[in-house]
Order: structure tokens, then sequence, then C-alpha cells
């Protein structure tokens, strides 16, 4: 069957493509990817998340935290992020000359989200058409859109998890939502809405999901015109034909978040652009060490191993000899107070010969074996947290309240600001968190990207619009 090929929708005022552009923070879409793809006639979004302000001579800002609190450095954290997504919107703004149109993603799990959502939002009228947001239940996104007039465009996993946002929010603010974004929490890169009754192993065919989504709007009233944005492995259109004007699944958009990535526009380091083109299938992993608490999926890289590996270096213990805890640990820990299995004793020690000599306590009475050098760092990292998510369960730091999670700090994740500002700024990509989605490998096999041509955000767009 030849491609259908796609019709313009209206969002904003004006006809545009139904593609939109993925939004990745930190950094990994800024002003000129973003206004590069609204000026193609699509919709381009900023990363709200931590973007980058520049200096008078037009260098980025390094975003650094001096102050002596936690609290005094999510401050600077929110100011950073204010002054950042500002100057990336009307920077895209301008780069997209009339065009397409300007939205902002938000991550709600960050920290100090609704202040920076509106402190943007003030700053940027008449710039930004919408909002996307997601990780998380934003409830709260409906009437902030509706305070500064601008779309919303929640981003969720589930019907289920749409269903709970649109009875408690959104239905107040009905006229304001655009679209729903369907992100699929199998393919999709960076953080996704997997629940605890999904199987991480066990993807599920997105039709029938967003079959069941289209469903649960008609019954809360909502047009098929409202279009659901499928998000997540979404490569060549043509591979997506049947959902292209099928009345069962209404207006359908489109969302690419991987493929923008490897553009002349994409603010990317080379040597992250150059990892996506040796990409195999699998080379991507859906897991759960992000310190947000939530799957995501990132480049299975020695970043990613090492925290694989980290976590099975580990054994449960009790304060009390009890059950099969009968020996005590003589290894990794100061005091006695560790009862463990004998067969964990053996193993603590084996890790221990092998330079593993530190065991770390856990938030779930277990203990992990790591290196002197890599304690170290764990423990500054922690120690230096400037707040940047609402709950962190790598430092246990809240941005509210007693700013604290209650709950010992996590040493099995890491701080994922500190990694993606380093990979978004030249750091080596071995040794950070690179997001990517399920379909990367596809950069390998893609002819379009042959003989290391790299395309403009523009001929990846036309290119797209082909079913290719």
């Amino acid at each position: 069957m030849s491609f259908k090929g796609l019709r313009p929708i209206n969002y904003g005022g004006r006809e545009v493509w139904p593609l939109i552009e993925g939004g990745k923070g930190v950094s990994a879409t800024n002003h000129a990817s973003s206004g590069a793809w609204a000026a193609a006639g699509g919709i381009g979004t900023v990363s709200a998340v931590n973007a980058d302000s520049y200096d008078m001579d037009g260098n980025i800002i390094p975003q650094l935290y001096p102050q002596r609190t936690r609290v005094e450095r999510h401050e600077q954290l929110i100011r950073y992020a204010i002054d950042g997504a500002v100057e990336q919107v009307r920077r895209a703004y301008d780069v997209a000359s009339g065009k397409g149109a300007i939205n902002i993603n938000v991550l709600w799990e960050m920290g100090g989200a609704q202040a920076v959502l509106e402190g943007v939002l003030e700053k940027t009228r008449g710039l930004v058409t919408g909002v996307t947001c997601g990780a998380g239940m934003p409830y709260k996104l409906a009437e902030i859109a509706a305070r500064f007039n601008v779309n919303y465009l929640p981003i969720i996993s589930s019907a289920r998890a749409f269903r709970a946002l649109w009875k408690r929010s959104y239905s107040k603010v009905s006229e304001l939502m655009a679209a729903v974004v369907y992100e699929d929490p199998w393919l999709a890169g960076g953080h996704n809405g997997l629940s605890n009754a999904e199987d991480p192993t066990k993807p599920e065919d997105p039709y029938p999901r967003v079959k069941l989504l289209r469903e649960t709007m008609r019954a809360e009233g909502i047009s098929d015109d409202v279009p659901i944005i499928m998000a997540g492995g979404v490569w060549f259109l043509r591979e997506w034909n049947d959902w292209i004007d099928n009345p069962e699944l209404g207006s359908i958009a489109f969302q690419y978040g991987t493929r923008p990535l490897l553009t002349h526009e994409s603010p990317i380091p080379q040597q992250w652009k150059d990892a996506l083109r040796t990409l195999e299938p699998g080379d991507v992993l859906l897991h759960k060490f992000s310190p947000t608490g939530f799957y995501s999926s990132a480049v299975k890289n020695p970043f990613l191993l090492n925290l694989e590996a980290r976590s099975e270096r580990q054994i449960p213990y009790s304060r009390v000899e009890a059950g099969e805890h009968t020996v005590q640990l003589d290894v990794g820990v100061k005091g006695k107070n560790f009862w463990v299995a004998p067969k964990d004793l053996e193993r603590a020690r084996i890790w221990a010969s092998q330079g593993f000599t530190e065991a770390l306590k856990t938030p779930d009475d277990t203990v992990v074996f790591v290196g002197p050098e890599e304690r170290n760092e764990i423990r500054q990292d922690q120690a230096d947290c400037m707040g940047c998510l609402s709950h962190c369960g790598f430092s246990a730091w809240k941005d509210h309240d007693d700013y604290t999670t209650g709950r010992l700090a996590d040493p099995r994740s890491f701080c994922i600001q500190k990694t993606l500002q380093d990979i978004a700024h030249g750091g080596e990509v071995d040794r950070n968190l690179m997001f990517a989605g399920h379909a990367a490998y596809r950069f390998k096999q893609d002819p379009f990207y042959s003989n290391n041509f790299t395309p403009t955000v523009k001929e990846l767009v036309d290119r797209i619009l082909t079913g290719d």
C-alpha cells in the first residue's frame, strides 16, 4: 500500500503539519532545533528543563551552585531554568519566522516545575502556543494554561492515567486541551509512565492502547478533532498508514524525539551524534535506575552497565539475627549489626576481594558494594544536590515542606542533573546517561543516513512527509 500522506491540522490558529518535535532536556533540544522544526511547518518544542542561557558574547553560561544549602541551590536552579527557557523560546520564535508553532516541554517531576512553568510563560506571552507535560500526574497543568491562555498537551502512557487527570482537572479547562500525547512506555526514549500493573519485559501493541484512549476520550465528550499524538517508536510514517484517517482512532499526529537528534541544528555534541549511528537492536535499555523512580530508556553504555552491576552486588541484611540472616557481615561495613545469609556473606567477601570494599546502605534494607573511589563520588554527588527533582531517590531531596523524602538516600541511583548537563555539553558519552528511543538502531539501517549524511531539520521533515 502506498503512503496515504498527511493533512495539516489547525493548531494555535494556523495550519501546521501534525508532526511534533519531542522536547528533550537537559539541552538536547533548544532554540535551533525547535525553531527549525517550526520553520519547516511542524510544532517545535523547546525543553524548559534547565535550558541553556548565554552571556553577552553568546557563550553558554555554566550552571554552577556555590550556595551552601540545598534549598539555596534549588532556588538558583529555578532561576537558571526560567532564564534559560525564556531565552530559548525567544530565539526559537525568531528562527521559526512566523511558521509552524513553538511549544515548551516540562517534566512535572522536575524540581520547582510549577514555578518554572509559570515564570517562563509570564515572560514569553504571545510566543508559546502550547505546553507539553508528563513524568508525573500534572493536575495543575490545565489551570496554569488557563491563566496564561496557552494550549496544554498532557503526556500520558495509558487511558487510565488520562481519565484520572481529566476527571480531577482537565475537564474544567477542556477548551485549551489541544491534544493528548500517548507516549509508549516500551518504545519512547527518556522517562515514561510505565505502571506497576505493566510488565517492562512484555511490550504491548500500541494500537489497542491508543484505541482505548480514544474511547475513553469519547466517553468524556472529547471531540475526535482533538488529536492523539503517537510518541515512541515512530520512524517511517508509512509503517503507521493504518493509523492515518482511521475512524477508530480519530485525529492522529506523530511525535519524533530520537530522529531530530541527528540533524545539523541538533545541539547535542558530535560524539553523541556519532554514537547514535553505531547502535544495534537491543542497545537501548528500559530501566528503573532514574532517581525519579520512573522507568526510562537510554543507551546501554558503560554508564548504565555500571549501574546494573552495582545493583547486582547487593545483599539484604537485618539489624538482628533473624530467619536466614544467621551470620555477621565482616566486609564493607563498620560495626556488628549487619546480619546476612551465609551464602550472601560469601558473595560479599568475593566482591571485597575484587576491590568492591565499601558497603552502602539502601532504603530497602540492603547494601550494595562499590569501590572506594565510587563511594566517594556517590557521597559527593548526594551532598552537592541542587534539588533538580520534586522527589529524588538518590539524594532523598524533596522540593517542598521539610525538603526531605524521609527515606535513606539511595546509592543504586545517580545524580541525573549532573550527568545530563555533562553529556549535553561535551562530556564523554560512555560515562554519562545517553537517552534515546528504542528505534535509535534505525539510524544505522536507514539509507537516508548512509555515507555519514546528516540532514538539516527541514530535510528531515520533508523526508518524513514522504513516508520515509
